[in-house]
């Protein structure tokens, strides 16, 4: 049905009408326009003048408490903005903790826990909004709840993850109750390095059996850390038990020893990790190491040694060897060099990694243009465990120059090399 305004005072009453209507949403508009420009404010009359304007509005009551509280450091009179703006919009979680934070520094302890419940149930999911949660309940003493929040930092925040984890342990020093409570699978690399670094050897242990168990992925530096540690604890067995555990999850079945030979890498076909039970390194100004791809002794390249200055004890580059106590063992391995100037000369030495003990030297390994077999055997005492293969610089610490190649190391135990012969024909 259209709609006619045939007479003029009909006509003028809509015209006047419709401009009451557009003046008042204009005014409410332009109110509204006024008052978010004056909440950006940074002064204390700007952001009272934006409440002024539109006093229904929870962001600015609240923007007027936190200026009370952080520039000012007035809780007191911060609180009763931080409440309106929380009763105008009980939903927003950042209003809760505002007014969480000034009833901790007033001291009202029962009002702040129920600001924090109140942020939880706002927003579950935020881990910035969780870690101040987390600390404050901390700071009232509060563990159960703290813990909880402290759990979904980890689960959401892995920039986080070392400091929660530092701060987890203080409150509950119980690895099967953060373990099953507290922290997730996904922080279990930190948490392994953690406790690594305060000598709780049992405790990442049981870290170690659920990445395991998990099958859990785990970068090579964490491992390496982790090995560090049990080679230092004088734990040999368990060392050996997680580099073969590692194969898979950290891409370590190319590194595992074998019975042919227990040595990793002895043809240094693989790259070097600097780590672990394969060949590891410190630089020196007085050797160069380097994979040399242009002679080999069966491969496809070889490890060259330059020797090139004093005091050195050895050439910086060894290896762990994970072996049983009391049983034979038989090495073997080729060198080449040239042009090698000093008393004395380098050596193959395989030593107890712990009391220095020496089970095997070799001949002095001198110029030779082809390439030279050394090899020898040995048996382990009553309580080796770990040995360590080097090149010693035989008398130490006295000057040596010249270049050293050495390829195809192995070390097995004499059972299995006379085995080996046998079968061959």
């Amino acid at each position: 049905m259209d709609f006619e305004i045939r007479h003029s005072s009909k006509r003028l009453a809509v015209l006047v009408l419709l401009f009451s209507g557009t003046a008042a949403y204009l005014a409410l508009a332009t109110t509204q326009f006024l008052a978010a420009h004056f909440s950006q404010g940074h002064g204390a009359p700007d952001l009272r003048r934006a409440v002024k304007l539109d006093p229904w509005n929870a962001e600015y009551r609240n923007n007027v408490g936190r200026f009370e509280l952080l520039v000012k450091l007035s809780p007191e009179n911060a609180l009763p903005w931080l409440k309106t703006a929380t009763r105008l919009n009980p939903n927003r979680s950042a209003y809760w903790l505002d007014r969480a934070i000034a009833e901790h520094l007033l001291g009202d302890f029962a009002s702040e826990r129920d600001s924090l419940d109140r942020v939880t149930a706002s927003d579950s999911h935020s881990a910035g909004l969780a870690w101040q949660v987390a600390n404050l309940y901390l700071s009232q003493g509060a563990t159960e709840p703290a813990l909880r929040e402290y759990r979904r930092v980890l689960e959401k925040d892995p920039a986080r993850a070392s400091q929660a984890i530092q701060i987890c342990w203080r409150i509950r020093p119980d690895i099967d109750f953060l373990l099953q409570n507290v922290v997730p699978a996904s922080a279990d690399e930190p948490l392994l390095s953690f406790l690594v670094s305060i000598h709780e050897s049992t405790a990442a242990a049981r870290v170690w059996e659920r990445i395991v168990s998990l099958q859990e992925t785990i970068e090579r530096p964490f491992l390496f850390d982790y090995l560090r540690h049990l080679s230092a604890d004088r734990d040999a067995i368990q060392a050996a038990r997680v580099w073969q555990q590692a194969a898979n999850l950290s891409g370590l079945a190319a590194y595992q020893p074998t019975e042919e030979n227990l040595l990793v890498n002895g043809d240094f076909s693989l790259d070097i990790l600097n780590g672990g039970f394969d060949w590891s390194y410190q630089k020196s100004s007085a050797v160069s190491l380097a994979l040399d791809p242009d002679e080999s002794h069966s491969g496809s390249r070889s490890l060259r040694i330059l020797f090139q200055g004093p005091g050195i004890e050895d050439a910086g580059i060894r290896q762990l060897i994970s072996v049983d106590p009391d049983t034979r063992y038989g090495f073997s391995g080729y060198y080449k060099a040239q042009e090698m100037d000093g008393a004395g000369a380098p050596k193959f030495a395989i030593q107890d990694l712990y009391d220095g003990t020496a089970f095997f030297m070799s001949d002095d390994l001198r110029d030779t243009e082809s390439w030279t077999r050394v090899n020898g055997s040995f048996a382990t005492g009553p309580d080796t465990h770990l040995l360590v293969l080097r090149i010693a610089r035989v008398p130490a610490g006295r000057p040596i120059r010249g270049k050293l190649w050495i390829d195809d190391l192995r070390l097995a135990t004499d059972d299995h090399i006379a085995s080996a012969e046998k079968e061959q024909p």
